[in-house]
């Protein structure tokens, strides 16, 4: 498959390999400024992801160090995963939200052990059978980096404003806070008329927020050191809400490929997240905990097929929507551990 797209209008996207997982590829996109090229988001921080990314540029004639800046959408090591090495070749700045720019920090400054830790005890508060767990405690001895990646990211030097017009002379790209998928994802919305006059105002690079084909991973936030609970998916549903008004008049996503009706496609993932918290409210006729409700929910393979690490995301994501239940006062959380919930 091709590796670069020409969108058209200055941008360009390059197929950036992920190692061992069913996506396949970051698209990281190049934008043309009049002070250089900037790219949105990175790919993960692997040598065949480095080669394809500099192969890419290569391509358009734009060695590595010319890269002026890079706009990251969220802090997740498919996207900001080889910023660093972008801004070692380069000197360009990493620019991202403050609310992911601090789990980076939180990531470079806490005991990688730490981390597991956490991870332990939230599958543990959650239910988790014992079988589960122990490898993940076990891996508390071991080589911790290769267990959770991204643990060493490159601290980003700017700050990404909500609204804010990026100082990106010669474009218009004005960044939308769509928290969710990571409580400062940002999508990037460039007001420029579409090069091909498709209907609507401009592209929206919309890193993980809105997908083609898939529904992101709506789980929980991690911060061990802060236990005051959150709404994930309350936060992504009202992402979707403000980014179907926009009208662009297409998506360049990070995944899967370009596409248009940006409105219909917010309303369907808006229609999918209603109809699972419909689900999860059924099971809970008899208190459960968020291990024991999704092992019920319909996910795209038996429970028994799928592997440990995404039983993993699929109790996060069990349990955001049990949040929004709680939030929205549907269910309830009941006293003692594991955490169990009931319907109100």
């Amino acid at each position: 498959m091709t590796q670069v797209t020409d969108h058209g209008g200055g941008v360009w996207s390059i197929k950036v390999p992920i190692p061992a997982n069913p996506l396949g590829h970051t698209l990281v996109h190049l934008l043309d400024t009049a002070r250089g090229p900037v790219l949105i988001d990175t790919g993960w921080d692997d040598p065949a992801s480095w080669e394809a990314l500099t192969a890419g540029l290569a391509s358009l004639g734009v060695p590595v160090a010319d890269v002026h800046g890079v706009v990251i959408t969220h802090y997740h090591p498919d996207h900001h995963g080889l910023s660093g090495r972008v801004r070692e070749a380069s000197g360009a700045w990493i620019a991202m939200h403050p609310a992911d720019i601090e789990l980076v920090r939180r990531t470079r400054t806490v005991e990688s052990s730490h981390w597991l830790g956490f991870l332990t005890e939230q599958l543990t508060r959650s239910g988790a059978p014992e079988e589960h767990t122990a490898p993940l405690r076990d891996a508390l001895t071991a080589d911790v980096e290769r267990v959770i990646p991204g643990l060493r990211a490159a601290l980003p030097d700017r700050e990404i404003a909500p609204g804010e017009l990026l100082d990106l002379p010669g474009r218009r790209l004005r960044a939308i806070w769509t928290p969710g998928h990571t409580p400062g994802h940002v999508c990037l919305h460039l007001e420029e008329e579409h090069p091909a006059l498709l209907p609507g105002r401009g592209r929206l690079f919309s890193g993980d927020h809105l997908l083609p084909g898939i529904s992101p991973h709506i789980g929980l936030y991690e911060d061990p050191d802060d236990p005051a609970p959150t709404d994930p998916l309350g936060d992504y549903l009202g992402s979707l809400e403000r980014v179907g008004e926009l009208s662009v008049s297409e998506v360049l996503p990070a995944h899967q490929y370009p596409f248009t009706g940006a409105a219909k496609r917010a309303r369907e993932l808006l229609d999918h997240h209603r109809r699972r918290l419909a689900e999860v409210l059924a099971l809970l006729a008899e208190p459960m905990t968020p291990w024991g409700i999704a092992e019920r929910m319909e996910w795209n393979r038996p429970w028994e097929l799928i592997p440990r690490s995404s039983r993993n995301i699929a109790v996060s994501e069990a349990e955001a929507h049990l949040r929004r239940l709680v939030t929205t006062g549907r269910a309830r959380t009941l006293p003692g551990s594991p955490t169990r919930y009931a319907a109100v």
